[in-house]
């Protein structure tokens, strides 16, 4: 959501300057301008989520920071990129964004204003962030992890208004639904889904068919082994090798340097399934956890390697 909040208690900024007004002017007058500026402010509102754009306010924005990778590929996906002047040190998609040293983790408002920007994007308020840019006049995009397909759609759309893209944004988001649909036809019917364990790390958290990567398995025609209301359950290996996944995804392999060979050694694993009939699968990391645009990339992939298993079968 952009941090801007006009159109409830005031923008904290513009209600500095017009309280400084006031104390100059006539009590008409300044009702006149708060007038005015509500009008403003909230003229295309979105209802739907509280927050306000407006046209104006996006031709206005050519100077863009990124502090999220996957808001970095959503800006670039809508053609904002050439307003983009800094992404932080995670955004390594695509090849052709400004790469720095700003971290979204640790964010350093000095830094970030080193870069001059009119917009922040970014997926949490680390270190108070967001109150500090907006205290020197700068918006903040916030976009939280998507939980949702349904998210991942609504914030490419926001991104696209917020930065003047609004039609092109519209088009990623139905190329999208239309790729994901043909995605999961593809994928053979089974009467009961496939099992599987979807390793984060080599400690064996997971996760269940709730989470967003859960959901996208489960759309594809997969079941998670994990169960429970924690989405990102540590599992045990007995736990793993009791319920014999049919399909094991790594997603720590760039992290872990976790590889088939080494998951099959593990004690008690070398009898799986999924290491027996080698249906192992090595994710990309980055598009597995980034669930913007490049969602489209991670599920057909996935469906592409459990249409392979279907036919062997």
């Amino acid at each position: 959501m952009i941090d801007d909040d006009r159109c409830g208690d005031g923008d904290p900024w513009r209600s500095v300057v017009l309280k400084r007004w006031v104390r100059g002017v006539p009590v008409l007058v300044a009702l006149l301008v708060s007038l005015v500026v509500l009008v403003a402010g909230c003229g295309n509102s979105d209802s739907g989520s509280g927050t306000s754009t407006s046209s104006a306010a996006a031709s206005d924005i050519a100077r863009i920071v990124s502090l999220s990778p996957t808001a970095t590929e959503m800006l670039y996906a809508v053609g904002a990129g050439d307003q983009v002047v800094a992404v932080d040190d995670q955004s390594d998609y695509p090849t052709s964004a400004p790469r720095t040293s700003l971290s979204g983790y640790t964010p350093n408002v000095e830094a970030i204003l080193g870069y001059d920007p009119d917009l922040v994007v970014l997926s949490d308020d680390n270190n108070d962030v967001v109150a500090g840019l907006k205290r020197v006049g700068v918006q903040v995009l916030e976009l939280p992890a998507a939980k949702t397909l349904d998210d991942t759609y609504a914030q490419i759309e926001k991104v696209g208004t917020v930065t003047g893209h609004e039609t092109k944004a519209g088009e990623v988001v139905s190329s999208m639904r239309t790729q994901i649909e043909e995605i999961v036809r593809s994928v053979p019917e089974r009467e009961v889904p496939l099992t599987y364990y979807h390793e984060l790390d080599d400690t064996f958290y997971t996760v269940t068919d709730d989470t967003y990567i859960g959901q996208i398995y489960r759309m594809l025609g997969l079941t998670s082994i994990a169960k429970g209301q924690n989405g990102y359950p540590q599992l045990s290996a007995e736990y793993i090798i009791e319920q014999d996944p049919q399909v094991i995804f790594l997603a720590d392999a760039q992290c872990c340097g976790v590889t088939p060979e080494k998951v099959a050694a593990r004690p008690g694993w070398g009898d799986l399934r999924a290491v027996v009939d080698h249906d192992i699968y090595v994710l990309d990391a980055d598009i597995a956890s980034r669930w913007g645009p490049r969602i489209v990339d991670f599920m057909r992939s996935v469906a592409q390697f459990v249409a392979g298993i279907d036919t062997q079968q």
